[in-house]
């Protein structure tokens, strides 16, 4: 079959792997470039470096505005017999989508969490699972007839973080795709309505998103963490207590990212973000509850386990030094 690729996220790379192995790709179409790092480079999208390095010779669209009629000639015009859209970043019009059968990768099971950050809101709802839904384009964010959903549901264990269920339910798309593609040509589908009374929404994060304290139970913070996780990551100071008679502490802050937690029994009477035990990495949280830190990552240093970070900084940290939100001793 004849595909065209709309994608930009790493999300879509494992599906447009495998449709490049089965089908004949016709054409990408991708965001711009951008820039990123400290230089500020313009970088091709996951998408467009693998198909300039992977697919020689194919057209590659990078539209600012994919909905311009310049651009929407230029994409009808690919000799496709389908479309697949995996984490473009723009909206289709109905001008370009118009007599073309074009399907969508979506990494939630709608209609529950529509919108950009699905995983993320699923992790931060306390969803003990989720998965994939392929689905038709429609007006309305993510509101398509439903073509293909996981099943089973993929678990989502404690301590998993968004990262780390971003690269399972992409893994799982390849299969769930290709399934939609074969009921199409075989004329099979069988497309089903979303119960709008079930829609909740995934709201975009930011990197505002970051700030976070502990005046919340264990199990909210736990999920707070690992639904920031790599990004936009939870950035915390660990600051020792003030002497007696001075305002502030006299020694500076060590900031890490909190990657990893887990929530652990025990009750205490000490104020939020107090490190209860330094050895074990055992936080308090509101309600008298805490939970421990298994994983966190330095400036610039790679994650490492909370032990081997008290290797290196252990002997800073202070009885009844407390976490707060970097941003608050900036």
């Amino acid at each position: 079959m004849r595909l065209v690729y709309f994608g930009s996220g790493a999300f879509g790379l494992p599906t447009l792997q495998a449709l490049s192995r089965t089908h004949q790709i016709v054409g990408v179409v991708t965001q711009p470039d951008k820039p990123a790092g400290r230089g500020g480079k313009l970088t091709p999208t996951p998408i467009a470096q693998w198909a300039a390095a992977n697919l020689p010779d194919m057209p590659i669209l990078k539209p600012a505005k994919v909905n311009e009629p310049a651009m929407i000639d230029a994409i009808r015009a690919l000799p496709a017999d389908a479309w697949v859209v995996i984490a473009f970043g723009q909206k289709l019009s109905r001008a370009l989508l118009e007599g073309r059968f074009a399907i969508n990768l979506h990494a939630s099971l709608l209609p529950r969490w529509r919108g950009a950050a699905p995983i993320n809101a699923a992790i931060l709802g306390g969803d003990h699972a989720t998965g994939n839904t392929v689905i038709t384009l429609a007006d309305r964010m993510d509101a398509g007839q439903i073509l293909n959903a996981s099943s089973p549901p993929r678990p989502i264990d404690p301590l998993m973080t968004a990262g780390e269920l971003h690269d399972v339910l992409a893994a799982d798309g390849p299969a769930m795709v290709e399934k939609v593609l074969a009921d199409f040509a075989a004329d099979t589908l069988n497309p089903a309505r979303q119960d709008e009374s079930a829609v909740t929404i995934a709201t975009k994060l930011s990197k505002s998103d970051d700030n976070m304290d502990f005046n919340q139970r264990a199990d909210f913070v736990r999920r707070q963490i690992h639904a920031l996780t790599p990004w936009p990551g939870i950035t915390c100071a660990i600051v020792p207590p003030a002497s007696p008679g001075e305002a502030a502490p006299s020694t500076k802050p060590i900031q890490i990212k909190v990657l990893r937690v887990q929530p652990v029994t025990g009750i205490h009477h000490q104020d939020p973000g107090t490190l209860l035990d330094i050895g074990q990495g055992i936080v308090a949280c509101a309600h008298e509850t805490q939970l421990r830190i298994l994983e966190v990552q330095p400036p610039g240093r790679t994650p490492m386990k909370w032990e081997d970070f008290l290797r290196g900084a252990g002997r800073a940290i202070v009885p009844n030094s407390r976490l707060i939100p970097a941003r608050e001793v900036a």
